[in-house]
């Protein structure tokens, strides 16, 4: 892969070592160079098998300093629950006409939940929100009747994971413009939740690298103590 200038100026301020996790925070920020307030993310090779259904791992956490992004909430409810959807500050309510609208292309939306009752007609939509990661589910508490906790944990910062094909987590920490102490503390956040959601059939090391990067930088391998968790 062809790097551009600027990366690759960013890669020569960055030393061959592992990093700890405030040390990979403040490099992040001093290797910065793009324009924007770059999104910082974690990368966790995990020792699972990721053919196998019964070692997915998958979870949501709520950041303690949030994302720095503003999520668009739509909730698909019936009766009651729509009003309380709605004074609870979701973008978007409805019910049936709300599920037929996304089938016909309608996708001005972050993140959905959806009543137990209604989940039926939600199902219809696996085809289309499944590969978008916006399909409900009750594992990461999308799925509920308390539909108000459920907009707050949104709004307050909640992010999902999920392992992909090469059993790896991608998830994001915050932003650049972040103080340093509370990307460090949402890194640790998130990384207590995964080291909770390590599936009983996994043997061996559970949690094997962890990398730290931003949308455009070098990446920088953490060392795994600094972020108080066990490398199970």
């Amino acid at each position: 892969m062809k790097r551009s200038r600027k990366y690759i100026e960013a890669s020569k301020k960055l030393e061959k070592r592992i990093y700890t996790v405030k040390e990979a925070m403040e490099a992040l920020k001093d290797v910065a160079y793009t324009k924007f307030d770059g999104t910082v993310e974690l990368s966790i090779k995990l020792g699972i098998d990721p053919k196998k259904s019964d070692q997915m791992v998958r979870g949501a956490v709520v950041l303690p300093a949030g994302t720095g992004k503003s999520k668009r909430v739509l909730v698909i409810a019936s009766g009651e629950k729509i009003k309380e959807a709605e004074d609870s500050n979701a973008d978007y309510v409805g019910g049936e006409e709300i599920v037929d609208k996304i089938a016909a292309g309608w996708l001005e939306f972050d993140a959905v939940i959806a009543t137990p009752d209604v989940m039926k007609n939600v199902a219809k939509l696996g085809k289309i929100l499944g590969p978008r990661g916006l399909m409900p589910n009750p594992k990461v508490g999308t799925v509920t009747f308390d539909v108000a906790k459920a907009i707050g944990d949104l709004k307050a910062g909640k992010v999902e994971f999920r392992t992909d094909k090469t059993g790896s987590l991608n998830v994001p920490v915050g932003k650049l413009s972040f103080a340093i102490d509370a990307l460090v503390e949402n890194c640790r956040t998130l990384m207590e939740a995964v080291t909770k959601a390590k599936p009983a059939t996994a043997k061996g090391k559970y949690i094997k690298k962890i990398y730290a990067s931003t949308t455009m930088s070098p990446s920088i391998e953490l060392d795994i103590s600094t972020l108080e968790i066990k490398a199970a």
